[in-house]
């Protein structure tokens, strides 16, 4: 069985504050600490952990971004993934969440796969878009929010994370599957993990490679725009209640009037 896991590398949210340059509007990223995105790394894990227990099984990471984003992957191959593929080209810069969904479907179809592993959302743009139009240009099922998942025959079975606990969700394969936040414990690589790493198969793709045209990527191709950027409001202050007998009254009336009452 063959198993992508789509990752990306982002400002390590640990350490960085976001910041969007005035001009371009974009998440700076220079200059800054980058890192696998957190959330990944389970999905990693979660990816590993199905193809161990599945044998005679590969799992490949896949990521867009630019040639410095061979770090954040170099780490998913110290982690145990067998191989993988970076899509980097200039004419990506400014992709929206509708570019890098296509972009990554094009690469998986180029590819194969019996399955596509996400994270629910990215730690940098918390769109959680991508997953999900990427299903659709590949004509796939989604399942979301697994926290758990086996292989029976020809079709997936997930533990979908609900409010009241889980439901059990199936679909034929191959299919896109996004991991819950912290699901799976992440793998920490080994010295051992991390020499092996370098050995690894790593392929880099560009969208002529796939088959893209450059006016559907980039800022050319983008369907989501930043249009102003400004400060979050002062939050307003509270109401203190001294009770001088009338305090229940006040409280009644107080919430009635945002009609929570």
């Amino acid at each position: 069985m063959k198993i992508i896991v789509c990752i990306k590398q982002v400002p390590d949210p640990n350490t960085t504050v976001s910041k969007l340059d005035p001009n371009t509007k974009r998440l700076v990223r220079t200059g800054v600490s980058l890192v696998l995105d957190p959330g990944d790394e389970s999905t990693i894990s979660a990816a590993i952990k199905l193809r161990d227990t599945l044998g005679s099984s590969e799992v490949i990471a896949l990521s867009m971004g630019p040639e410095s984003a061979q770090e954040g992957m170099r780490r998913a191959l110290a982690m145990g993934a067998d191989r993988a593929i970076l899509v980097t080209d200039p004419a990506l810069a400014g992709s929206d969440a509708l570019a890098t969904a296509r972009v990554l479907a094009a690469a998986i179809k180029k590819e194969g796969a019996d399955l596509i592993f996400c994270s629910t959302e990215s730690t940098d743009g918390y769109t959680g878009m991508v997953p999900g139009a990427m299903a659709e240009f590949l004509g796939l099922p989604q399942l979301t929010f697994a926290r758990e998942i086996q292989v029976e025959g020809s079709k997936a079975v997930i533990k979908r994370v609900v409010p009241t606990g889980y439901k059990t969700v199936e679909s034929s394969l191959p299919a896109v599957v996004t991991i819950a936040s912290g699901s799976f414990e992440a793998i920490y690589p080994t010295m051992k993990g991390i020499m092996g790493a370098k050995k690894k198969p790593f392929t880099k793709l560009t969208i002529a490679d796939l088959g893209i045209e450059p006016a559907q990527v980039g800022e050319a191709g983008a369907r989501e725009r930043v249009l102003t950027i400004g400060k979050v409001e002062a939050r307003a202050a509270g109401q203190v209640i001294k009770d001088d007998g009338s305090a229940a009254q006040r409280i009644a009336e107080f919430l009635q009037r945002y009609q929570l009452l």
